[in-house]
């Protein structure tokens, strides 16, 4: 029987000391195919083969099952089958060939320019008044994720001579330890600058030559205060979507690209590898003139 199978490799999961949150979807997900198959006639293990499970992700879809749970459920079975195979429980693993479907590609959330520059008034609007270190080091770290399209990561990455004032650039390691050069603009240069006056406000043994630090401790921002600074600061904006750091990120590409920048430019300014996943701000940025187009044209 299958639900044998099945129970044993559930086991092999729980001596592996998994979450019970990730135990509980094993469960449910290879549950609900043993009893499918039962319902189906099938109530070997050795007569389930991968037409049978095919059969099953696709009566799941049939039933409205979202591709990421097709996904994951595909993946469980995968884990099972094969861990089995290993064990000799079952003669062959029927699962080999088992695809997950591919998740549907989902427009990333993007602010508009008008929706970007409130954000960064009111930053700096409420930095003023607060008039603190802290304040400054955020209005610095909006304005350079903007400007740059960084990452989070590179971003807390980044060192006191990373920035080149004259030439006006800022130096990135990213993946994969690739350095790339990216230009930045006045706002961000100036918005720097002044962080960079109130930085030893931070400092302590602790902090090394880290450009931006934690109010804390002093050591190098966690990406975690930065993700709090990027989602206070847009939650400023009325109507604005709940975005990140990579939010910042995505902006920044989609405005390059309604301004006329060539694709292969933002690709290098990101710093991708491939073309085609830089490709995913062209469909943003079409969405979005699609949806001013109806707006605003009289005939749409």
């Amino acid at each position: 029987m299958l639900g044998d199978v099945i129970s044993a490799y559930l086991d092999h999961l729980a001596n592996r000391r998994l979450s019970a949150h990730t135990l509980r979807a094993y469960r449910g997900d290879l549950g609900a195919l043993d009893a499918w198959l039962v319902e189906n006639g099938l109530r070997s293990a050795d007569e389930v083969d991968v037409r049978a499970l095919r059969s099953w992700l696709a009566a799941l879809a049939v039933s409205g099952a979202e591709r990421t749970s097709l996904a994951r459920r595909a993946a469980a079975v995968r884990g099972c089958f094969a861990w089995a195979h290993e064990q000799g429980l079952l003669a062959s693993d029927a699962a080999l060939s088992l695809r997950s479907p591919r998740p549907a590609k989902r427009l990333p959330q993007v602010l508009s320019q008008a929706e970007t520059f409130e954000m960064l008034r009111s930053a700096i609007a409420v930095a003023a008044e607060d008039d603190s270190a802290r304040g400054a080091r955020d209005v610095a770290i909006l304005e350079l994720l903007y400007a740059t399209g960084i990452r989070v990561a590179e971003l807390c990455g980044l060192d006191l001579g990373a920035v080149d004032e004259e030439r006006q650039t800022v130096r990135v390691l990213g993946k994969g330890d690739k350095e790339r050069v990216v230009p930045l603009g006045s706002p961000a240069l100036s918005a720097l600058e002044r962080w960079r006056a109130r930085r030893p406000e931070l400092v302590t043994p602790r902090s090394g030559n880290a450009l931006f630090l934690g109010e804390r401790l002093g050591d190098r921002i966690d990406p975690r205060i930065v993700r709090r600074v990027v989602h206070r600061a847009v939650g400023l904006v009325d109507g604005a979507p709940d975005i990140g750091p990579h939010g910042l990120r995505h902006a920044m590409a989609t405005h390059l690209l309604e301004g006329g920048a060539d694709l292969r430019t933002v690709q290098e300014l990101l710093g991708h590898s491939s073309l085609a996943t830089t490709q995913v701000y062209t469909h943003v940025s079409g969405e979005r003139l699609r949806t001013a187009f109806a707006q605003a044209h009289p005939r749409a």
